[in-house]
């Protein structure tokens, strides 16, 4: 009786591929039942123009709706706002359209696309402009040779006690609790 282990094989029979390495056809490369190349090289060329076409002529469609809805759109009204009425009002956020710096010259920066340092920096540029006297039109002095004229010369000076006279201050009294107040001359 013979022995079946799973499958209902005969564990005790075993197969062997025939060796088949001497046989050799020199003509043929491939299996040519297998696949035929040519025709798959066909198709893919053909469904790579037909994509192609279909591309143009859904341009071309779009294209041509868009130039009918816009002939179709009628103008705007005597009352529609314009681009600029239509930003938020000001303080905006950075980022947000329309946001900007205006200078001192004048000038408006555009902000709206940039970092949010950006804004930091054109102020930070226009500081020292002023810093250095480069803004033009005043007459200024820079800090550092300011700060060197002040310590030549004779510093700074102060008021004499009489220049206070007949100066008085309105203090809240203690008494009241703040509601009346008092003069009290210096």
């Amino acid at each position: 009786m013979a022995k079946f282990g799973s499958g209902g094989h005969d564990r005790h029979h075993i197969t062997e591929t025939p060796d088949v390495s001497h046989i050799k056809n020199v003509d043929v490369t491939y299996e040519t039942s297998d696949i035929s190349v040519s025709a798959v090289l066909k198709f893919v060329v053909a469904l790579t123009l037909l994509t192609a076409f279909v591309f143009v002529l859904m341009l071309g469609l779009f294209r041509f709706f868009s130039r009918e809805v816009q002939e179709q759109e009628p103008p705007p009204g005597p009352m529609a706002m314009t681009e600029q009425e239509r930003l938020p009002p000001d303080p905006r956020l950075q980022g947000a359209p329309g946001f900007g710096v205006k200078v001192e010259s004048g000038d408006f920066v555009n902000l709206q696309l940039s970092a949010p340092q950006a804004e930091y920096r054109v102020v930070r540029q226009q500081w020292e402009r002023q810093l250095k006297c480069q803004d033009g039109g005043r007459p200024c002095l820079p800090i550092d040779e300011a700060m060197r004229k002040l310590l030549e010369g004779q510093g700074l000076r102060s008021r004499a006690k009489g220049d206070f006279e007949g100066y008085a201050l309105t203090v809240p009294t203690a008494a009241s609790s703040g509601r009346a107040t008092e003069k009290r001359t210096q």
